[in-house]
């Protein structure tokens, strides 16, 4: 049995924060603490398990601690050794709160399907709240007319804008009956093909877009009532999500978000005035659900949280004897080089400051010498080499919906349209789960309630 450092500071951390004594230390005793706990790895480099209960890797080139996954490598990890005393900035010292947040799962709804009693929650708030008016709850001008049909109800836009907007990665088997049941109502088909819908999110503006409007479309109460119900419905369709984990960390924000104002429909009314109930919605967020919200407040933090994922789910990966940090950088480069069809000079300049020296630079190998062995990482003919597979169906979808995230964050973060038939890494998993799915045979289920306008299934043909 080994020594695993970076596995005894993290225990060591965890119960440290979790002390119901650590709250009432000083700042200084905090940090001091934190520091005494820095791991020096093999190679030099300094690691601190900090906030967010997370690692941090310190840049021996800016001087900069960065988010940053861990070695992975079991020869690495028990030779990594206490470092010198090192200074810890404030926000890298961990509050308490921040410790106890769930961290849900990066699963793909490619492969595990959506739990029954979570659509079935969702399928009953449709069926209840399409009935309210049109001319009370009309679909707004805005990126909803791109979705549906011009005469869906508002009220059918914020369930599909809370689903999206809450989960991890929004790439969906092309049978999930969560999709299916919105089949009605869309105006075009979903992107994607017939297997997989890889959808883009929903951004928190849009969202509170269909509340804000309904409380400036009428006077007073009128406008405080309508607005309360849709802040209502979202509210009830978080709650229903939170059941399934890759829904849960970002239905939690949303409810802290969202239902103070479903309790109180006139809180918001001096912000929709003034244009800031987005604002108004993240200003009520806790701090421990912050990193809930990094798409909205910091995309490069996002895009550092979502990079670490990436390298946690290659975890299987050492088995091999590869080296999942570099193995993330690797497919980074991949998709980047794919997107961009190779022209990546005004994408690359805007990644490099979220990454430590050492992701920076497997990634920029991998970019740039066709010869190197992290080339041997990329997709080929649509699959991946043997040995980035990962054999179970759990972990599959975990690196999929890993994958697709960090290709969404980096989109965001430099500005560039994600593709419509999702990243070459994420589609190169779907091959393995297409036949671990739930359900194998695509086709569109409703209820009774609903009117199917279509030939069943249009809703899977691009």
């Amino acid at each position: 049995m080994h020594w695993d450092g970076f596995t005894a500071i993290e225990r060591d951390v965890r119960a440290m924060v979790a002390d119901p004594r650590w709250a009432t230390l000083p700042d200084p005793a905090r940090a001091q603490a934190i520091a005494a706990r820095v791991l020096m790895a093999p190679d030099g480099s300094c690691w601190l398990f900090g906030t967010h209960a997370r690692w941090y890797r310190l840049d021996r080139v800016d001087g900069r601690w960065h988010l940053s996954a861990p070695p992975a490598l079991p020869h690495v990890r028990s030779a990594a050794r206490p470092a010198p005393a090192a200074a810890i900035p404030p926000l890298l010292v961990p509050a308490g709160p921040d410790f106890a947040i769930e961290s849900g799962s990066t699963q793909g709804f490619v492969g595990p399907d959506v739990p029954q009693d979570v659509t079935e929650r969702i399928r009953e708030l449709m069926v209840a709240r399409r009935r309210l008016g049109r001319d009370d709850f009309p679909l707004p001008a805005g990126p909803f007319h791109d979705v549906f049909a011009a005469d869906v109800a508002g009220t059918v836009a914020a369930v599909w804008a809370t689903i999206m907007w809450c989960a991890y990665a929004p790439a969906f088997d092309g049978n999930e009956v969560l999709l299916s049941m919105f089949g009605e109502f869309l105006a075009r088909p979903l992107p994607g093909d017939e297997w997989v819908r890889w959808l883009p999110p929903v951004p928190l503006d849009a969202l509170v877009s269909l509340y804000a409007e309904r409380m400036l479309a009428r006077p007073g109460e009128a406008g405080a009532r309508l607005a309360g119900q849709m802040a209502g419905l979202v509210v009830e369709t978080a709650s229903a999500l939170r059941a399934d984990a890759r829904f849960r960390p970002r239905a939690d924000a949303l409810l802290a978000m969202a239902g103070p104002a479903a309790a109180h429909p006139w809180l918001d009314g001096p912000a929709a005035q003034a244009g800031a109930v987005r604002q108004a919605w993240l200003a009520r967020r806790p701090p421990h659900l912050a990193v809930a919200t990094l798409s909205e407040t910091s995309p490069g933090e996002h895009f550092r949280h979502r990079l670490y994922d990436l390298v946690d789910a290659l975890g299987h990966a050492t088995a091999s004897g590869a080296d999942p940090r570099a193995v993330a950088a690797s497919l980074l480069a991949a998709d980047v080089t794919a997107v961009t069809r190779g022209v990546t000079a005004g994408v690359v300049p805007l990644l490099y400051p979220w990454m430590d020296d050492e992701m920076r630079r497997s990634f920029y190998v991998a970019l740039t010498d066709r010869a190197h062995p992290l080339r041997g990482c990329w997709p080929s003919s649509g699959t991946l080499p043997a040995t980035l597979v990962p054999s179970g169906r759990d972990t599959a979808a975990a690196l999929l919906g890993a994958a697709y995230a960090t290709g969404l964050a980096w989109c965001a973060l430099t500005g560039t349209a994600p593709p419509p038939r999702g990243f070459p890494v994420a589609s190169a998993l779907v091959a393995h789960l297409m036949h671990q799915r739930d359900d194998t045979v695509p086709g569109l289920t409703v209820t009774r309630e609903f009117h199917d306008r279509s030939e069943s299934g249009w809703l899977f043909h691009s």
